[in-house]
């Protein structure tokens, strides 16, 4: 049976990119009613937490499984097709239908509005999983909500079971639902990773690390965008300020940044390292379009980790 260093678990989707270059009116990109707008540019990609944290596990040399679920339709075979070359195992269920698909307006300051049709990621079951191949260091648990959060969760005691450590990176959807909806995953979580609006969505008052140590991760990531990005494990701390870069398309930093973390913390490197491969990792991925066109390969990380001017406090 095949080892694995991480298995993920999450979204699968293509991704179609538009950029209209119309500028932003305070936080809303606004479209007039009736009117037919130019593209400036129109590109399509997979994506999704699932497809996107493989890639960069895989990518920076870790052997990788994703546990996705995909429809058969023309979008299913690119993603497929991705995962080959990728060297990812497909350990998901493909079932008729249509894959998930996401429509990514990028506005003239380059922040994005999603559009997103997901029904088979949501509905992942636990019957769908091949437990018998789930045999892996590490789980990665992207987001996800209904029939594949609970599966989500009895796969968190099995990991508890079978001592298979777990990251977890859960969006807004579910922690503004407050620490109770999730808090059968953060129990056995042993790293968490996600932005300062949810952290404080999950946690009301206080310090917001000690809060979240105490629902169960034994490692906190937490992201705060232009003021850096904080790491704890309890006994140390370390905060990453963000340099100065161009950026040309946002989607994608999320998961660029969580999975390059996770990916060093699976190489036993320690909390320092971790949190400066995780921001390289957003920083690569931010300035080309897509999601996984700026991935860093393990040569490429390996480079940047030596010459890294990234400020650690």
């Amino acid at each position: 049976m095949k080892m694995y260093d991480i298995i993920t678990f999450g979204g699968a989707v293509v991704d179609a990119f538009l950029d209209t270059d119309i500028p932003q009116k305070g936080k809303d990109i606004c479209y007039t009613s009736g009117s037919k707008i130019a593209v400036k540019r129109l590109e399509f990609s997979t994506g999704g937490g699932g497809t996107n944290t493989a890639a960069t596990f895989a990518n920076l040399g870790l052997k990788t499984g994703a546990i996705i679920k995909i429809g058969k339709d023309s979008n299913s075979e690119l993603i497929l097709k991705e995962l080959k070359q990728r060297k990812i195992t497909f350990l998901g269920k493909q079932e008729p239908g249509l894959t998930d698909f996401s429509v990514i307006l990028d506005s003239k300051e380059h922040n994005r509005t999603i559009l997103t049709f997901k029904e088979k990621s949501n509905s992942i079951s636990y019957k769908d999983i091949p437990l018998n191949k789930l045999k892996t260091k590490w789980f990665y648990f992207a987001s996800l909500d209904n029939i594949s959060l609970k599966t989500q969760i009895k796969l968190a005691s099995y990991s508890k079971r079978k001592g298979i450590k777990l990251a977890y990176n859960p969006s807004s959807y579910l922690t503004k639902k407050g620490p109770s909806y999730i808090k059968e995953i953060l129990k056995h979580c042993d790293a968490l990773i996600l932005n300062g609006s949810e952290a404080k969505q999950l946690i009301k008052k206080g310090d917001l690390f000690k809060g979240l140590h105490k629902l169960g991760p034994k490692i906190v990531a937490i992201t705060f965008g232009k003021k850096g990005t904080s790491v704890s494990n309890t006994k140390e701390k370390f905060t990453a300020l963000p340099r100065k870069i161009k950026v040309k398309e946002r989607t994608g930093a999320g998961d660029a940044f969580a999975s390059g973390f996770v990916a060093s913390l699976v190489k036993s490197s320690d909390l320092e390292t971790a949190i400066i491969a995780g921001s390289l990792n957003a920083e690569s991925v931010i300035q080309i379009p897509g999601a996984k066109n700026g991935l860093l390969t393990w040569q490429e990380m390996s480079k940047e980790l030596k010459k890294s001017k990234i400020k650690i406090l």
